[in-house]
C-alpha cells in the first residue's frame, strides 16, 4: 500500500467479497485525542482492520461494535474517553475524548454511494461524504466545501447535525532539479505523505543511482510538469537556481491551482525571478503565490535543514493557507 490510505477501497472490497464491512469515522474530538477528525478504520466481517481511529487505544472495542452493526445493519455513534473502564484497555490514556460513527456497508452506507466515493478518489477528484447521524441522511458532494477541501478538514457543519468527511486526492510533490537538497527532501516528503517526482533533463543529476526507487523524468521541466499534471493537491519546488530550468516549470505552475510554489535562491535571485515573470505577463497577485526564498526562516544551513524548512512551509500553507 502507498501513502495514500485505501480505507474506503478496502471496505468496498470486503463487502463485495461477501465478508461484510463497516466504516468507522472519528466525527468529534475533545482534548488530547490521538487521531484527527475524519480519521477512518475499515472493519471486515472476519475482523480484519485497515486504518486507525485512535492509534490503538479503542480499536478493539470499535471492532466489536462494528461486528454487531454488521449483524443488525444499524449504525453506531460511540464515545470513548479516559474514564471508560480501564483507560489502557478501552479508553484514551492521553486524557482526550472521541466520538466515532460506525456504518455498516450495504445497510447504513449504500454500496453504490461507497463505490462512487471510491471512483472519485481513483480519479483524483475531491469529494465530501455528508451524513446526518441522527436521521441517517447521506450524500456525496463535489462542490460547496471549498474551505474544507483546501484545509483538508473534516467536521460538523454549522447546523451541528451534518458531518462532512473530506476525501482529497493524495498529496504530490514535483521537484525541479535533482540536486543535493532534493536528496534530503524526497525521503522527508514521503514520510509526510507526499508522492514525489523529480524532473531534471540532466541525466547525471536525475539518475536512479542518486535517487534509487524514485520517479525521475529526464524531460524539460515544462514538459515534465504537464505530463505529470498540476492540481490543488500538488506542491512545486524549484531547486536548480537556473532560469532555463526553473522558469518553464514556474510558468506552468502559476497558470495552475497548485497549493504551493517554492523557489530556492536569495532575495536578489527572487527579485530577478519576479522581473522575468512580470515580463511573461504575470501580475503581482500571481507572483505573491511564490515562496522565495524558499522555506520557513529557521536558520537552516545544511541541505537536510533546508529540506526541513521546505516541508514545514509546505505544511503551513496546506493547513493554514498562504
Amino acid at each position: 500500500m502507498d501513502l495514500f490510505d485505501d480505507i474506503p477501497e478496502r471496505a468496498l472490497h470486503w463487502h463485495r467479497e461477501g465478508q461484510g464491512a463497516a466504516l468507522a469515522t472519528v466525527v468529534q474530538t475533545w482534548g488530547s485525542a490521538p487521531r484527527r477528525t475524519g480519521s477512518q478504520l475499515a472493519i471486515s466481517g472476519g475482523g480484519e482492520i485497515a486504518g486507525s481511529v485512535s492509534g490503538g487505544c479503542v480499536e478493539g472495542a470499535v471492532v466489536m461494535e462494528a461486528l454487531e452493526a454488521l449483524e443488525d445493519g444499524k449504525p453506531r455513534l460511540l464515545e470513548y474517553g479516559v474514564s471508560d473502564g480501564d483507560a489502557f484497555a478501552v479508553g484514551l490514556a492521553c486524557g482526550g475524548t472521541i466520538r466515532i460513527l460506525v456504518e455498516p456497508v450495504g445497510a447504513a452506507l449504500p454500496e453504490a454511494m461507497l463505490a462512487d466515493l471510491v471512483e472519485a478518489r481513483k480519479a483524483r477528484r475531491a469529494v465530501a461524504y455528508r451524513v446526518n447521524p441522527d436521521i441517517g441522511a447521506r450524500s456525496l458532494a463535489f462542490e460547496g466545501h471549498e474551505d474544507r477541501f483546501r484545509m483538508d478538514r473534516s467536521g460538523f457543519e454549522e447546523d451541528g447535525a451534518t458531518f462532512v468527511t473530506i476525501h482529497n486526492p493524495p498529496l504530490r510533490l514535483i521537484l525541479i532539479g535533482a540536486v543535493h537538497i532534493a536528496q534530503a527532501l524526497v525521503p522527508m516528503a514521503r514520510i509526510a505523505g507526499y508522492d514525489p517526482v523529480l524532473i531534471d533533463p540532466r541525466e547525471s543529476f536525475g539518475s536512479s543511482a542518486r535517487f534509487p526507487g524514485e520517479t525521475i523524468l529526464n524531460d524539460w521541466p515544462d514538459e515534465g510538469v504537464r505530463a505529470f499534471g498540476l492540481d490543488g493537491r500538488t506542491a512545486l519546488v524549484l531547486l536548480t537556481h537556473d532560469p532555463k530550468l526553473d522558469d518553464p516549470a514556474l510558468i506552468e505552475a502559476l497558470r495552475s491551482d497548485v497549493f504551493y510554489i517554492g523557489a530556492l535562491g536569495s532575495t536578489r535571485t527572487h527579485a530577478k525571478r519576479r522581473e522575468r515573470m512580470i515580463g511573461a505577463g504575470f501580475t503581482d497577485a500571481d507572483l505573491a503565490r511564490i515562496h522565495g526564498p524558499i522555506g520557513l526562516d529557521i536558520g537552516a544551513a545544511s541541505p537536510a535543514e533546508i529540506a526541513v524548512s521546505i516541508i514545514a512551509e509546505m505544511t503551513q500553507v496546506l493547513r493554514k493557507g498562504a
